[in-house]
């Protein structure tokens, strides 16, 4: 028997919410049908799919495997409580500290219960390693094979089916996923981790979650994190309940030795009132009282790559002992970076950015050195450019520092600033939404059609100049129209084309540009090998042979043709050689195989993206120029021309007044070019311009046609050209990329050339034409001349301004050059030949008319017809 509507709408509410949804647009479709009902035959097929539907939920159910809690971690302690609250509340912000657990249990206590089954469990996490280590890490604990009831997806890779419970993925993935699927209909519940970071993704979804729990009753969300405002974001989501967790870390002393001793006493190294240290120095006398104190490793914090290397030389030549230092940032070789997780006997220095800071943890380390300072990325209104000042880090950010001694035993924290300066410092570091370039958030929210972003409700609202100067990029991207009233409208069709590239706006502008010129194989390269890391080496220890290996692929015109050389010769190798063969070769010339990976990975996401956008790559090599006109299509504010000769010729004028230097081991360098383009500027010790080329400023006259400033001087008439002429100049964000260019002025001041061409051309007769008018014109006005030579006399003939004023009156205001006046004439001459032809009465002027005595013999016979006073 075939059953009725109501009865398969009461199934529903046990399928997946996906399938509940869409079976549900199917009954409201047959329900909606004409005459006596649905037929039959299509209520069958809705069953069929409904118990389908059914049977997927029983072998999601049965996936579930059993939970069990470790007893040693804090939140186990806690999760009756975090269970409870998880179940009567909506949102939940769970505040624990490292190493309490609540990454790996979290997801375990909403299993327990019974989400995951509906929905998945979505559990996001900043960054790719995390996701994947912490989906094994689950795997492990619930005795399920990783990809079947526990599974994680990020770049490039998915290892997750339609059983799986519990979904590991970074915060970029989820994001992406809104696109296709605005109310995250996969999901019954989501788990932000690590919240504290406020990235810009974090905080997009923060605010959107924020605006779809209303619309979504039955999702529930988790925020978590170690070192996060809790209150804050209790309030973003209108009071929700906070449930702190303690970690499970041992005590830490804290020692403070300033750089500067103050006050009636000397610091822990015997240092007296007064003395003023460099940070170096502080820092080996921070190792020296540490090492006195037991066996250990120390973990130093430092600022960026210089800082590391002046501490590594300092430290090795104070203790010629047995001590290892070792560096760690991001830079480093992947085998460099490996060295801190390895075993070692005695003591270990390890000098890091802050990357050891909650990215990973060191093993083995017992004492921290915290300087308390490090670079914040930050984005300058004024220079439009990125900059990496450095700064004292937050309250927050110190005591994840602290954290990282206290992880298998008692340690100690030396903090290089004193007691009063930690406490002035801001509690948490500034959200990234708040010192960064908000381009792509525009983008993307207008893509969304999620509204302006002043209305979004961000946790913290970014700033005002922020927005705009995000609108003012997509604007010089061509992807934005500010003019556009509707924000449903504001979007190009080059903004729409953007929206869908998964690369930063510029690069995908870079794309857009390519498809136009040819180049879309070679710029999808660039554009994937500027989005990640840098795929070369260059080890502390081997700087030159790594230098060496890297200067084959160099082009003394451009650093980005660099990236194609090595394309091109990666993959030759790739193919000649076996998998094992290719990791040797890459380690061997200082190549980082996982970076080349992820750049092959990128570029072939990038083409496949470019593909459903109409946009195909060529069978035949682009000429080196189309390649840089296409890079400038999305690098228009990162011009440079070089001014003067000598050292400060080395310098360029940047964009709105900013000066630039290129960064050291560009290959042109030794030749530096009249203008470059610079991949970015960057601020550090100074404005450096990265990864730079050569180009044609033309170039950029052509693609900023909607942000030059053109200025005219001197118009004047051209016989030669028919015309009145200027002399231009364009400047580029007060770059002048034209100097000096005669242009035609009609286009610019129509009515000013208008007044110039009648007055040379028509009245002074400088113009070369063979109209009969102006020839017959010409004929008399030498006559009446001639009259005024006989008569001795100068006040016969009218002046300039007369003759003015009869063309004026006559010349339609549309005539403006020799060009127009021939089009119009050719016309007009047809129905007016006499328009234009002077009189001799309207020759003579009212001062200069002669009585009958003054007038010579041929004018009283007539010859002029001249009116006798």
């Amino acid at each position: 028997m075939t059953p009725t509507l109501a009865e398969l709408r009461s199934r529903l509410s046990e399928l997946t919410l996906r399938d509940e949804h869409r079976l549900r647009r199917r009954l409201d479709g047959a329900r909606a049908e004409r005459g006596s009902g649905p037929a039959p035959e299509l209520l069958a097929r809705i069953a069929a799919d409904i118990e389908e539907a059914e049977r997927r939920v029983q072998r999601r159910r049965a996936a579930v495997p059993a939970v069990s809690y470790p007893d040693q971690l804090p939140i186990t302690a806690r999760k009756d409580e975090i269970r409870a609250a998880i179940r009567d509340h909506q949102v939940v912000i769970v505040a624990g500290e490292t190493g309490s657990g609540k990454t790996t249990q979290l997801p375990k206590i909403c299993l327990e219960l019974g989400r995951g089954i509906r929905g998945t469990i979505g559990h996001t996490q900043p960054r790719r390693l995390a996701a994947r280590t912490v989906a094994e890490r689950i795997a492990e604990e619930l005795g399920v094979p990783l990809g079947a009831a526990v599974g994680y997806q990020v770049r490039f890779t998915e290892r997750a089916g339609d059983e799986t419970a519990v979904k590991l993925m970074t915060d970029g993935i989820l994001l992406a996923e809104i696109q296709h699927d605005r109310m995250l209909r996969r999901y019954d519940t989501i788990i932000l981790d690590e919240a504290h970071e406020r990235s810009l993704n974090i905080d997009f979804l923060l605010g959107y979650l924020k605006q779809l729990l209303p619309r979504r009753p039955d999702l529930k969300v988790v925020v978590t994190s170690a070192t996060i405002d809790p209150d804050r974001l209790s309030r973003h989501f209108d009071g929700a309940p906070v449930i702190e967790v303690s970690g499970r870390t041992y005590p830490v002393e804290v020692r403070h030795r300033p750089l500067v001793v103050a006050g009636d006493r000397a610091d822990g190294a015997g240092r007296s009132d007064g003395e003023v240290r460099d940070q170096v120095q502080a820092i080996c006398d921070a190792v020296d009282e540490l090492s006195a104190e037991g066996p250990g490793d120390v973990l130093v914090f430092l600022s960026g790559e210089r800082e590391i290397r002046d501490a590594a030389d300092a430290l090795r030549r104070s203790r010629p002992d047995a001590t290892e230092v070792l560096p760690l940032y991001a830079r480093l070789s992947a085998a460099e970076q490996h060295r801190v997780f390895q075993p070692h006997a005695g003591r270990r220095v390890v000098l890091a950015t802050n990357v050891a800071e909650t990215s990973l943890t060191v093993p083995g380390i017992r004492y921290v050195v915290d300087p308390g300072t490090a670079r914040i990325s930050r984005y300058s209104h004024r220079t439009k450019v990125q900059r990496l000042p450095i700064e004292p880090v937050s309250q927050a950010s110190a005591e994840q520092r602290k954290g990282r001694c206290g992880r298998t035993s008692d340690g100690i924290c030396i903090r290089l600033y004193t007691e009063e300066d930690f406490a002035g410092r801001p509690r948490f570091t500034e959200p990234e939404v708040q010192r960064t370039s908000l381009a792509s958030v525009i983008l993307q929210m207008t893509a969304l059609g999620l509204g302006g972003v002043g209305a979004f409700p961000f946790v913290d609202a970014p700033d005002r100049r922020s927005v705009a100067d995000g609108m003012a990029l997509l604007h010089e991207l061509g992807a934005l129209d500010p003019s556009e009233v509707d924000p449903r409208r504001r979007l190009t069709a080059v903004g729409r084309r953007l929206a869908q590239l998964p690369v930063d706006p510029r690069l995908g502008r870079m794309v857009l540009e390519a498809d136009r010129n040819g180049a879309v194989h070679e710029v999808l390269v660039i554009a994937a090998a500027l989005s990640i890391q840098d795929p070369r080496e260059r080890p502390v220890e081997q700087q030159q042979a790594a230098d060496a290996a890297h200067a084959r692929f160099a082009d003394r015109g451009s650093d980005f043709l660099a990236y194609l050389r090595l394309w091109e010769y990666l993959q030759d190798r790739q193919d000649e050689l076996s998998s094992s063969a290719f990791r040797r070769l890459c380690r061997t010339e200082f190549l980082h195989y996982l970076r080349v990976r992820e750049w092959q990975d990128l570029y072939g996401q990038l083409r496949q993206v470019a593909r459903s956008l109409g946009i195909r790559t060529g069978t035949t090599p682009a000429d080196p120029n189309a390649v840089h006109r296409s890079l400038l299509a999305g690098l228009l504010s990162h011009v440079g021309m070089r001014e003067g000769t000598g050292p400060r010729g080395r310098e360029y004028a940047g964009p709105r007044g900013a000066r630039f230097a290129l960064f050291p081991g560009s290959a042109l360098g030794k030749q530096p070019p009249r203008w470059v383009v610079a991949a970015e500027l960057v601020e550090t010790s100074r404005l450096w311009g990265r990864t730079v080329a050569r180009i044609e400023p033309e170039w950029a006259e052509a693609l900023a046609g909607h942000l030059v400033v053109r200025s005219y001087s001197e118009p004047h008439w051209s016989k030669r050209r028919g015309g009145v002429v200027a002399t231009e100049r364009v400047t580029l964000y007060g770059l002048p990329i034209v100097v000096g260019r005669m242009v035609d002025y009609a286009g610019v001041d129509p009515e000013l050339a208008r007044e110039l061409f009648i007055r040379h051309a028509l009245v002074e007769g400088d113009w070369e034409t063979r109209h009969a008018f102006f020839a017959e014109n010409a004929d008399l006005l030498a006559d009446v001349e001639e009259l005024e030579h006989r008569a001795r006399r100068r006040d016969i003939l009218v002046d300039d301004q007369a003759l003015f004023d009869f063309y004026d009156r006559r010349v339609p205001a549309e005539v403006v050059s020799g060009r127009h006046f021939d089009a119009w004439w050719k016309r007009a001459r047809r129905e007016q030949p006499d328009l234009l032809r002077f009189s001799r009465e309207m020759l003579v002027s009212r001062a200069g008319s002669l009585g009958e005595a003054d007038h010579p013999d041929e004018w009283r016979q007539g010859d002029l017809a001249l009116p006798v006073a």
